[in-house]
């Protein structure tokens, strides 16, 4: 399959409604940071990308390869999502509640959280994996590398609208970040199970 406009279009597109939920979250982190620097932003936005890029080929792989034993897999896909955005964004509010701005030091985004972070929002693009499956390996690098770039992007656009925002909520940002993050781990729940 080669790159044609319209292959290129819709993995752009897939792309862009992947990345939704790495969006949200990098608008929490930038509630949370608004003084974060363009070089940390680029780096949290590369980790999502990192991570849209990975989750489809890895369900590329175990389609192609390992089919009957991911299959089990697939239906819990939904309860990590919302068991890692539960506890971020829990633990987000009750700092807020217990301290606002003071207790930012607390809830800055270390690498383990970014970590969690970036599997929570793109674990349920191993599903993507099912519907390039028909793809060569080529084609099935090259549809993750333009998600990956759609996702930077957004993520990018996310974590600078969040920081404008940051800077007005001041103290309360904290809060409505662990909020948004819980509806989102709640939201990705309630898709894939209903």
């Amino acid at each position: 399959m080669g790159l044609s406009f319209m292959f290129v279009l819709n993995c752009a597109l897939l792309g862009v409604g992947l990345s939704m939920d790495a969006f949200s979250v990098s608008m929490v982190n930038g509630l949370n940071e608004p003084h974060m620097s363009v070089r940390r932003g680029c780096a949290v936005a590369g980790v999502y990308a990192f991570f849209q890029a990975l989750m489809p080929m890895a369900g590329w792989v175990c389609v192609r390869t390992i089919v009957e034993v991911f299959c089990p897999f697939r239906q819990i896909v939904p309860w990590i999502a919302l068991i890692l955005l539960l506890g971020i964004g829990s633990k987000m509010v009750l700092e807020g509640l217990r301290g606002g701005r003071e207790d930012c030091a607390a809830l800055r985004l270390t690498p383990g959280v970014l970590f969690l972070q970036g599997v929570a929002t793109s674990i349920d693009a191993l599903s993507v994996g099912f519907t390039i499956s028909a793809y060569d390996c080529a084609a099935a690098l090259a549809a993750s590398l333009i998600i990956s770039a759609v996702t930077f992007a957004v993520c990018a656009a996310g974590l600078l609208i969040g920081k404008k925002i940051g800077a007005v909520l001041s103290g309360r940002a904290t809060i409505l970040g662990g909020v948004i993050l819980i509806g989102i781990g709640l939201e990705i729940f309630a898709d894939s199970v209903f």
